[in-house]
């Protein structure tokens, strides 16, 4: 078996004495540290030869040691085995990926592989083997049959759908099989012949193109049980389960926090651990001790590198960088001037003598282990490259129709807001075509032909109502639109003006070689996620550039967003200049404050707060010493924008949440931009889209990783139950925490509370609601953050902005009745600190769940990672934040067209007042009496139909076309007659708008290109290429009788073409 690279780590250790005699002492106690575990658990496997379980406390700890032991061992060999992310009583299924790794895990040890399991996934049964699906094997050549394939999957739990999107899917589409395996990164197309499997390749499931062939696949199953033995009788737990397990495991690490989890869940039954040796990083005088730690590195270039990488040869250590890409290894290599560092190759042992070598291998997460004289470094820890300018985010371009179906609302560019009734193919004067139909108001019907379904895009408005439907030729749509395009093109000419006048202005160019700033950042207690460094790179680009910045920072709650403001303040305060800070609450402002000042700790900064808690006195005292600039940063509500608010010389003002600002505010504000740096905080997401087109008016850095360090959210999900929700709220208490608890009615709200409080008489709890007055609610919270109350019993206005870093318990009464991002944004609440959190999401009776609401609650409960329906919630969210983002007004527009609609007319004024004049496509007309349309035995879902045509409308070059045309065939396999006509018609239009002509009508033999004029030189070079041609110069019509059918009117256009350029 081939060995990764990495693997030659393991061969040095298994020759270590104190490694020999550690697995000669098993079952022992050993102290090792949390960097080191992964390397000696692969050391391990490899000395003992034989399966080997390793228990640790959560999913999260399980699964990036199991990921970092693959990295030593190849992952063939290192399984992950997670908990189900939903308990046996919730009556939801568990995500399919999760059964599939379950399953694969098992697989693995029985195989003699290395295991990592999570305490909750030892704690809860499976069904008994027989019950179980087996994994169905995929190889080149195998006569299987697409028949027997498909049964075989559907047993195995995986659900038939017409595109495969994410885990645990197949679709079948005459001898194609697509699979996306539970346990799989990518999805597999299956070609048979016959029966035979003639071909496996990986394809995307984004473009759905093919990838790379695979020459043997192992699927596993995506249900737990075989779907042939379900009982659809049965409710309640099944009466046949094991445990996972049958024997206990080899290693646990850190014992006391597994045991931990199993109180916490109230395992009745705990798995046990006798003869299980117990790793812990605590000292406790263990008779083994194996310590390594995480590399701390801050290397800001190049020469800093070097110098890290030197000033580890030279303690003797032997350094390995690993690089994902070879590429980037050989780069680095070329860049290096002080350094040597040669490739070590696969099965290749480790230097003798100190020195740095590169390896490539995915390891992210690096340790410096000194008795050893060993480091392994992550390059991105050790080169830390400049993050490029712009990043183009994925997420699903909105071009795409699969997810169109009957029923969605949607937006006809010329007519208005309809709704899809279906998708029909008519015989219409003896030629076949495809229409969408679409009902407006009243009994208005519309068949929309192929050709036109560019002009249609699902509606998404500024919220989740439904629209008002629009009547057929009437004014009112043309009004609608116009008045959107006016308001659109007044928001981007203004944003424009802007950011011309800003380019223009001289601004301050910051010095930020200060050794204070370097101190500032070390000292941060996290470690920095990618999309934070480059924010905080792109900030500091901003502010050592001499004009003033204007840079809008998005990310949600806790992700990392202050401290790109607490840096840029800093940097700011160290070069003489002030900064203002604005915070749309008071009790926002006091966080703030408290955090500046936590950070600046240790610096002569001064941070100073206005707001109505603190004495009239000290504000008065406050704004004298800020005129006088004895304070360097000021924090407040927009208070601090009144006039007795005068800075001595103010650099940077910083705003958190500036759509939550009054109209008279935000003028002001516009004023302060042309002068100084302004950086603007946010937490509501806004679309891709949107960014890309406010791009070159607004710099906009995205935050979308969560930070390190931050333990999973164990999420539960039940019938409510009221001995639950006691056992939560007084857990929370005695470690001294918090909860919140969310009754979404304010009519009832009060009898939630009290309920509550005869149900936990020792807590105290505090009622907050948005109908309260604004003083009143903030002082509630107040109370709640200085920790007066133990738990807040409060309507959705906790899923916006505060942190309370000690509450850790979220009780949610009917998560049924809330949207998927909603509560993702809720549970989003807890979590916050290094203590583990519980979010109870509970529902009133199993029975009267609907599916949606099923799906949903089974997406949040799987912690591990969120699947495409979160992607979608995601996005309609994200629309409602570009409403808020764009201010009323404009979210006003957006509900009237459509979000899509809306964006289009954005971008051609911004397109327009740039001088970058869009060519305007011309209504070219292709009239040809053929028959052009997608038959159903070749696609047959009609979602899918629909978007082949929606791709093809929007195909604007050759290119363009001949790519959709190989993913066609690639998928479905050769194109019919109907659709090659469909592409003839398509790549005719394309070439009539290059050569400005208005239509191409083709009848009975004859070809007609129209409203065309041509130069004698031209028409010279036409009747050389094609000496039938005929021009008439009254119609401007060059025409052509043939009896090649429509592809000699193709070649008529291409002539036509051909002619123009040579002339």
């Amino acid at each position: 078996m081939d060995r990764p690279v990495l693997h030659a780590f393991v061969r040095e250790l298994v020759e270590n004495e104190r490694v020999a005699e550690l697995a000669d002492a098993l079952p022992t106690r050993a102290r090792v540290s949390e960097a080191a575990l992964p390397l000696l658990l692969a050391t391990l496997h490899t000395k003992l030869e034989r399966g080997l379980i390793c228990l640790l406390p959560d999913d999260a700890d399980a699964r990036d040691t199991a990921e970092a032991a693959a990295w030593f061992l190849g992952d063939a060999g290192v399984g992950f085995l997670p908990s189900r992310g939903v308990g046996w009583d919730s009556g939801l299924e568990p995500p399919p990926h999760l059964v599939g790794e379950r399953a694969r895990a098992l697989d693995v040890l029985a195989r003699g592989g290395l295991v990592c399991a999570s305490a909750r996934a030892l704690a809860e049964p499976m069904p008994p083997p027989e019950a179980r699906p087996a994994p169905v094997e995929l190889r080149s050549g195998a006569e299987i049959g697409v028949e027997p394939l498909a049964e075989a999957l559907a047993l195995a739990g995986y659900a038939r759908v017409d595109r495969v999107d994410d885990r645990g899917q197949f679709a079948v589409r005459g001898g194609i099989v697509d699979i996306f395996p539970t346990t799989g990164h990518e999805p597999l197309r299956v070609e048979f012949f016959g029966d035979e499997v003639e071909s496996i390749r990986a394809f995307s499931a984004f473009t759905q193109r093919a990838l790379h062939p695979v020459e043997e696949a192992r699927v596993y199953p995506a249900g737990e049980r075989s779907v042939d033995l379900l009982d659809p009788e049965l409710e309640g737990v099944p009466d046949d389960l094991v445990p996972p397990l049958d024997r206990a495991p080899d290693f646990v690490f850190q014992p006391d926090d597994v045991r931990r989890v199993w109180e916490e869940d109230g395992v009745r039954a705990e798995p046990s651990l006798a003869g299980t040796t117990e790793l812990d990083p605590f000292p406790q005088s263990q008779p083994f001790a194996f310590e390594a730690q995480r590399p701390a590195i801050a290397a800001r270039g190049l020469a800093e590198a070097e110098s890290e990488l030197g000033a580890f040869v030279r303690a003797g250590q032997r350094v390995v960088v690993a690089f994902p890409h070879r590429g980037e290894a050989l780069r680095t290599q070329n860049l290096l001037r002080r350094v040597d560092a040669r490739l070590l190759e696969p099965g290749e042992p480790l230097p003798d003598e100190a020195e740095v070598v590169f390896a490539i291998a995915p390891a992210r997460r690096g340790f410096v282990w000194r008795d050893l004289g060993l480091v392994l470094l992550p390059d991105h820890q050790v080169f830390r490259r400049r993050v490029p300018k712009e990043r183009r985010l994925g997420g699903r371009a909105l071009q795409s129709f699969a997810d169109l179906r009957t029923g969605d609302y949607v937006v006809h560019e010329d007519h208005g807001v309809g709704k899809l009734l279906g998708f029909e193919t008519k015989e219409v004067a003896g030629v076949t075509r495809d229409y969408l139909l679409l009902a407006f108001r009243g009994d208005d019907r519309l068949y929309v032909p192929h050709e036109q379904l560019g002009k249609v895009s699902r509606y998404v408005g500024a919220d989740a109502k439904a629209p008002a439907l629009s009547k057929l030729g009437g004014k009112a749509w043309q009004l609608l639109k116009s008045r959107a395009r006016e308001s659109v093109q007044e928001l981007a000419s203004e944003l424009i003006a802007l950011y011309a006048q800003r380019q223009t202005r001289p601004g301050i160019a910051y010095d930020l070689s200060h050794e204070w700033i370097a101190r500032l950042e070390s000292s941060f207690p996290y470690r920095e996620t990618p999309d934070q460094e480059a924010a905080i790179e792109a900030v500091k680009e901003d502010l050592e550039t001499a004009n003033p910045m204007d840079r809008l920072v998005c990310g949600d709650v806790g992700f990392g967003k202050t401290e790109v403001a607490v840096r840029a303040a800093f940097a700011v305060a160290v070069n003489g200049k002030q900064v203002l800070m604005l915070a749309p609450t008071t009790i926002l402002a006091e966080q703030h404050w408290n955090t500046f000042r936590e950070r600046f700790r240790d610096f002569p900064v001064r941070v100073e707060m206005v707001s109505r808690f603190r004495a009239p006195r000290e504000v008065k005292q406050v704004l004298a010493d800020f005129a006088e600039g004895k304070v360097d940063v000021l924090i407040g509500t927009h208070r601090v924008l009144s006039r007795d608010v005068i800075p001595k010389e103010l650099g940077l003002v910083i705003l958190d949440e500036e759509q939550r600002f009054g109209v008279a505010q935000k003028e002001l504000l516009k004023s302060l931009r042309l002068e100084v740096d302004v950086l603007t905080l946010s937490a509501t997401p806004i679309p891709r889209t949107l960014h890309l087109s406010l791009a070159g008016m607004r710099d906009i850095s995205i935050i979308e990783t969560p930070p390190e360090g931050r333990r999973p959210i164990r999420t539960t999900v039940g019938e409510y139950d009221e001995e639950l929700i006691k056992l939560a709220l007084d857990r929370e208490r005695e470690r001294e925490g918090q909860s919140f608890y969310l009754h979404n009615r304010v009519e009832t709200i009060e009898e939630a509370a009290e309920k509550l409080r005869q149900l936990c008489p020792d807590l105290h709890f505090l009622v907050a609601h948005g109908q309260m007055r604004e003083k009143e609610l903030e002082e509630k919270m107040h109370t709640f953050l200085r920790g007066d109350a133990d738990v807040l019993v409060s309507t959705t206005i906790i899923e916006s902005g505060i942190d309370i870093p000690q509450a850790n318990t979220l009780v949610v009464e009917r998560a049924d009745m809330l949207g998927l991002a909603q509560l993702y944004q809720l549970r989003g609440r807890v979590g916050r600190s290094d203590e583990t959190a519980h979010a109870y999401l509970f529902y009133p009776d199993a029975q009267e769940l609907t599916a949606d609401a099923r799906a949903r609650l089974a997406t949040l409960a799987d912690h591990t990672e969120l699947g495409a329906g979160f992607a979608i919630a995601m996005r309609d969210l994200e629309i409602r934040g570009a409403g808020e983002l764009l201010g009323a007004e404009q979210s006003g527009h957006v509900a009237a067209v459509g979000f899509e609609l809306y964006v289009e007319l954005l971008n051609e004024a911004v397109a327009e007042l740039q001088g970058q004049r869009r060519v305007a496509a011309r209504p070219v007309r292709v009239d040809a009496r053929i028959d052009a349309y997608v038959p159903q035995r070749y696609v047959g879902s009609e979602a899918l139909r629909i978007d082949i045509h929606r791709r093809l409308a929007l195909a604007e070059t050759d290119d363009e076309l001949r790519e959709l045309a190989a993913a066609l065939e690639d998928r479905y396999g050769p194109l019919p007659d109907p659709v090659q006509h469909l592409f003839a018609i398509q790549e005719a239009k394309i070439k009539l708008a290059q050569l400005g002509a208005d239509y191409l009508v083709f009848r009975g033999g004859k070809s007609t290109v129209g409203r065309l004029v041509l130069g004698s030189k031209e028409l010279q070079e036409l009747r050389g290429r094609i000496h039938t041609a005929v021009y008439t110069v009254g119609n401007r019509e060059v025409s052509l009788r043939s009896e090649d059918g429509f592809p000699q009117a193709l070649r008529l256009v291409d002539a036509i073409l051909e002619a123009r350029r040579a002339a």
